[in-house]
C-alpha cells in the first residue's frame, strides 16, 4: 500500500534532504549579519548603520521564528478513533521535521497549544525522542525514552497506528520500528501487541473486526469517512475487508463497501444516498479510475451537483490504491457535474485537490 496522499502543503524538500532528515542529527539555521555596501568614516553614521543593521537582523530572526507550515499529525479524537489533523508547526530545516512531528504527538508537549477541540495526543507525557534512523529498506527506527512505556492498555494499538501513519506520510518511510532506550521492542510494553520487525500502513488503522470475515478471499482496505467535532470537519481512516478480485472488480467492491458504510460505527457520517449505485464497472486507464453512477449520487440532480463530502470520501479512499492517481466521476444523463460551489469537475480529481501534498 502506498504512503498516504493526504500530506501537507508547503515547500517541497528534495529527496536527498529527506534521507538526511532521519539520521537523528539536528542543526540550527545560522543568520549572517548584513554587510554594509560602503565604508563610512563618520562615527555617527557608523553607529546609525550598525543600529539599522541590528534592527534588520532582529526583524529577520523574528520573521523566521514566526514562520509556520501545516503538518499532518495523527491524533485520537473524542470517540477514540485515530485521525489526522493539519497543524501549523514552526518551519524547520527538513532534516529536523521527523523529530518535530513526533514531539508534537507527546501529551503535555508543544502540541497542547495547538491541539484541535476533541483531540488528544498519543505519546505518554515526558516521552523523549532519543534518536531516529532510516534504514535502507525503508524502516524508520524510533528510539524513545522509558516514559513511553506509561500508557493505558486500550491506547496501545492506537499509539502504534498514530506513530506509524504520522511517519509513513514521508515518501521514504515504509514501516516503523520502536525502540526504548536503545533496545528494540518485539512487542508493545503494556498489552503485548506484537510488532516484530516493524509496523506499517498494511497493518491497518481503526481496523473493523468481524468474526464473519473470510480472510482468505478478502483484502484489507482503508476507507475514509467524514466526521466532525463542532466546526472541525475531518476524515477518519477505517480499515475494512472487501472481496478479492481483479483490479476493476476490486475497485467496485471498495466503492460498494464505502457506500454501505462501516456499519456499527455511528461516530462517522454516512454521506451517500441509499439509492446511489454504480451503473457500470469501474474502468482504469493510465492511473485514472472512471466511475459512473446513477443520479442518486448527486445532492442536486437538477443542477448536477455532487456533495463535496461524497466526492472527497470517494477520492481519498480510492487514491490510496497504488494503481490510482485520480478519479473521474460521471453520472448517467449528465454531461458535467459540479461541486457545491457550482464549479464543474472538468478534469479527474486527485487527493491533492482537497489537501495539497508535500514530499519532504
Amino acid at each position: 500500500m502506498k504512503a498516504s496522499r493526504l500530506l501537507i502543503p508547503g515547500v517541497c524538500a528534495s529527496l536527498l534532504l529527506l534521507t538526511a532528515c532521519f539520521q537523528g542529527e539536528q542543526s540550527s539555521v545560522e543568520i549572517d549579519p548584513p554587510e554594509n555596501a560602503e565604508a563610512v568614516n563618520d562615527t555617527a553614521s557608523n553607529e546609525q548603520t550598525e543600529a539599522d543593521g541590528a534592527e534588520t537582523d532582529e526583524e529577520n530572526m523574528e520573521e523566521e521564528a514566526n514562520e509556520t507550515i501545516a503538518r499532518q499529525l495523527f491524533l485520537i479524537d473524542a470517540n477514540g478513533m485515530v485521525a489526522s489533523q493539519m497543524i501549523e508547526l514552526p518551519l524547520l530545516e527538513s532534516k529536523e521535521v521527523a523529530t518535530q512531528v513526533l514531539e508534537y504527538l507527546v501529551v503535555d508537549g508543544p502540541v497542547m497549544d495547538v491541539l484541535p477541540n476533541g483531540f488528544r495526543a498519543v505519546l505518554p507525557a515526558g516521552t523523549e525522542i532519543l534518536g531516529l534512523n532510516l534504514l535502507e529498506d525503508g524502516t524508520m527506527v524510533v528510539d524513545l525514552s522509558e516514559e513511553f512505556e506509561d500508557y493505558a492498555a486500550e491506547d496501545e494499538v492506537k499509539i502504534l497506528e498514530a506513530v506509524t501513519h504520522t511517519l509513513t506520510q514521508f515518501e521514504s518511510v515504509d514501516r516503523v520500528q520502536l525502540w526504548v532506550n536503545g533496545h528494540q521492542l518485539d512487542e508493545m510494553p503494556v498489552n503485548g501487541t506484537p510488532i516484530g520487525k516493524g509496523y506499517s500502513e498494511a497493518d491497518g488503522i481503526n481496523v473493523i473486526q468481524n468474526d464473519t470475515i473470510d480472510f482468505i478471499n478478502s483484502e484489507a482496505v482503508t476507507m475514509y469517512y467524514p466526521a466532525s467535532d463542532q466546526e472541525n470537519r475531518y476524515y477518519i481512516p477505517v480499515t475494512q475487508y472487501v472481496g478479492v478480485g481483479e483490479d476493476e472488480e476490486m475497485f467496485e467492491a471498495i466503492v460498494t463497501s464505502l457506500m454501505d458504510g462501516p456499519g456499527f460505527m455511528a461516530n462517522v457520517t454516512h454521506v451517500f444516498n441509499e439509492e446511489a449505485m454504480l451503473v457500470s464497472e469501474p474502468a482504469l486507464s493510465e492511473g485514472v479510475l472512471e466511475l459512473t453512477f446513477n443520479e442518486a449520487i448527486l445532492k442536486d440532480a437538477e443542477d448536477a451537483v455532487i456533495a463535496d463530502d461524497v466526492m472527497e470520501t470517494i477520492v481519498r479512499t480510492l487514491t490510496i490504491q497504488d494503481e490510482i492517481d485520480a478519479v473521474e466521476i460521471k453520472v448517467e444523463n449528465k454531461d458535467v457535474i459540479a461541486n457545491e460551489s457550482g464549479e464543474p469537475y472538468s478534469e479527474p480529481v486527485s487527493a491533492d485537490f482537497f489537501v495539497p501534498s508535500e514530499k519532504l
